[in-house]
């Protein structure tokens, strides 16, 4: 299935629906373990072991449990994909399985910031070493991110273009939202869309140099006393179809796409503008594209990392959104639970709200003993039912990029 990328948009977008959705991360391997664990009030931490981190101020992380082998696909195309594109292949199945979709043709959207990092590291070790070259070509092969994802479209047997978004922690919820735009617009009748970021030694290092990871390994978004993030590993998909499309073929629609915007905030290359500017931005643009005031958003799913700087900028950028009606805000941070999934945290979170959304409850921002003054909305700090109609998540990275979606039941109007 061929599409445009002419950037010209219609007067009128097509309704859009999500028909699937997967999840895999530290909390458990699909969306049914994902919602119990969330729904808990779980956090999903431990030792990580996945390479030495004796050295490193901290040692644990939101490591996720993945399976030696997966049926349908040969254990030699599963030993050839990296831990992330497994991750990526686990939660795009359970997305296509969902919307009732056994592969076929459709563009492909993934966010990712570290790709195939493991296989670098890989690479590297075994030059240092001086040991065989043998295996030396197919890693300079596979560690580029093109290769593992076609690679694992053809294990799930897609066709089509692909599109990689690299824009840091914002990729994943960009690779949804430009999907999204496809489908609003006409030039796709369905993409599968997502994003991931598996565990490596060198992202781990660079947090940990950076004095950004925070030395307990638990992070307290919004906390007064927060001290660092941690970092976690994982995979979110969904299946993006036009509405019109989803009900001729009979599918059931777990969600609507409303809105997406994404904004640049230039202020500094690691941190956001202290009042949030973009993050306003992004907010106000999706809310008003999608004919919603604040008071309309049942919860939002923070970026909420547990740094102290962006903690705070989000803070602000949501009191400044949300005006008066900002203490009604019901906010948390998933964060909390799983980690900062880094590349794949806006397709993560996303399919988290569409949990919300389907389960009607709130998970919270764990692990908080004294609220930060600058927080004005209703933070969230131990799961709840709720009547949950409509939501919004953020996400934000270094670099400024910054990224809002919003959803909706799709019994609203």
């Amino acid at each position: 299935m061929a599409f445009s990328s002419d950037r010209s948009y219609p007067s009128k977008l097509r309704p859009v629906a999500i028909t699937g959705a997967g999840i895999l991360t530290s909390m458990g391997a699909d969306l049914a373990e994902n919602a119990a664990g969330f729904r808990a009030g779980r956090t999903a931490f431990r030792p990580v072991d996945l390479f030495d981190v004796s050295r490193q101020r901290v040692g644990t992380a939101g490591q996720a449990e993945l399976p030696e082998s997966v049926s349908g696909v040969s254990r030699k195309a599963w030993q050839r994909m990296d831990r992330g594109t497994r991750m990526a292949f686990l939660a795009a199945r359970e997305a296509l399985e969902m919307a009732g979709l056994s592969g076929g043709e459709m563009p492909v959207m993934i966010g990712t910031s570290a790709a195939a990092m493991p296989v670098g590291e890989q690479y590297y070790l075994q030059a240092v070493e001086g040991k065989s070259q043998r295996q030396q070509f197919l890693r300079v092969e596979s560690y580029q991110p093109q290769h593992q994802m076609a690679a694992m479209m053809r294990a799930l047997g897609v066709r089509g273009p692909l599109r990689i978004l690299s824009n840091a922690c914002a990729s994943g919820a960009n690779a949804i939202g430009h999907a999204y735009q496809l489908v609003s617009e006409g030039k796709a009748e369905r993409v599968l869309a997502g994003g991931y970021d598996a565990l490596s030694q060198l992202v781990f290092a660079g947090f940990d140099s950076l004095q950004a990871l925070s030395p307990s390994g638990i992070p307290r978004p919004f906390d007064a006393a927060r001290d660092g993030l941690a970092l976690g590993e994982g995979a979110g998909f969904v299946l993006v179809e036009s509405l019109d499309a989803a009900k001729a073929r009979g599918a059931d629609v777990m969600a609507r796409i409303l809105s997406y915007a994404a904004a640049t905030d230039i202020h500094h290359l690691t941190q956001p503008h202290p009042e949030g500017d973009a993050a306003l931005s992004t907010m106000a643009k999706a809310t008003r594209a999608a004919g919603l005031e604040p008071e309309q958003i049942d919860y939002i799913n923070s970026h909420g990392t547990g740094t102290p700087l962006n903690d705070v900028a989000e803070a602000r950028a949501i009191s400044r959104w949300a005006g008066a009606a900002t203490p009604k805000i019901r906010v948390s941070s998933t964060k909390s639970s799983i980690g900062h999934l880094l590349g794949g945290a806006g397709s993560v979170e996303s399919v988290i709200c569409l949990l919300t959304l389907r389960d009607q409850f709130l998970p919270a921002s764990l692990n908080v003993r004294e609220i930060d003054p600058v927080v004005e909305f209703d933070l969230v700090q131990q799961p709840r039912e709720a009547v949950v109609k409509t939501v919004l998540t953020n996400s934000f990275g270094f670099g400024g990029a910054n990224a809002t979606l919003v959803f909706q039941k799709e019994d609203q109007p």
